[in-house]
């Protein structure tokens, strides 16, 4: 396994490399052709967001009990609906909660980054178009959500969308995958994509029929029970088996 972060490095972005601790620069793109290249005397201690999607795929009601605890019935296919990537933000970047637009709640997911461009794949085939995984916050203003129906403008205010800290690659996506949220250190959220409604292949393949899904795109694929809201002051995190903490203050 491997893990991909990005950095600033000479006052440029750069994909980084680490493996058993040592830090590489990445020479050449990391969706294409790419070696390791020098490597850093320290490690890095500021992360950008790893990838810059052109559009972030996610997924409504994946878990049963999320949907339980919405008062929504489990859809029949996935539903599925587009963050901005204006929303994106990094490890450590702040939150910023509208004053305005009411409870305003985290949602730890799993995010699977994809590797290649990807247009009507079948499920068969569909792992093979997955670069790796990071985690996702897929902040939502409850209150505008419930109110506008569908989830545009809940979704889409800008710092809604922390990913990363890396994009962890060679993960066994057959294999579940641990999550869990946490706000200020306190438990809120814990599952596995064991319990996912509908799989990330099936995923891929329902996205890949309506739109094609360009490197770097992600799929965020659905929260666990437990969301809750958030407040300024509030430090909320999540945690993904094999790519690590995404922690993000709130103001």
């Amino acid at each position: 396994m491997m893990c991909v972060y990005r950095i600033e490095y000479q006052g440029v972005p750069r994909h980084v490399v680490e493996e058993g601790g040592r830090w590489r620069l990445v020479e050449g793109d990391i969706f294409a052709r790419w070696t390791p290249g020098d490597t850093l005397a320290d490690a890095p201690r500021h992360f950008l967001p790893p990838v810059l999607p052109s559009k972030i795929v996610a997924i409504g009601l994946n878990y049963r009990e999320h949907a339980a605890e919405q008062g929504k019935a489990v859809p029949g296919e996935p539903m599925m609906f587009l963050k901005p990537p204006t929303a994106v933000v990094g490890p450590g970047e702040a939150i910023v909660l509208p004053g305005w637009a009411g409870r305003i709640d985290h949602e730890a997911e799993v995010g699977v980054v994809i590797g290649r461009t990807a247009r009507q794949v079948g499920e068969a085939d569909a792992l093979t178009y997955v670069f790796g995984v990071t985690c996702v916050n897929d902040v939502t203003a409850r209150d505008l959500q419930k109110k506008d129906v569908q989830y545009t403008r809940a979704k889409g205010f800008d710092t809604f969308a922390p990913i990363g800290p890396c994009i962890a690659t060679g993960l066994d996506l057959g294999s579940p995958i641990r999550i869990e949220g946490l706000v200020n250190g306190e438990p809120r959220q814990s599952s596995s994509t064991a319990d996912l409604i509908f799989g990330i292949p099936r995923l891929i393949a329902h996205i890949s029929a309506v739109m094609t899904l360009l490197p770097g795109d992600i799929i965020s694929t659905g929260t666990p029970a437990g969301v809750g809201p958030l407040k300024p002051g509030d430090l909320v995190t999540v945690k993904i088996e094999g790519v690590g903490e995404l922690t993000n203050p709130v103001r």
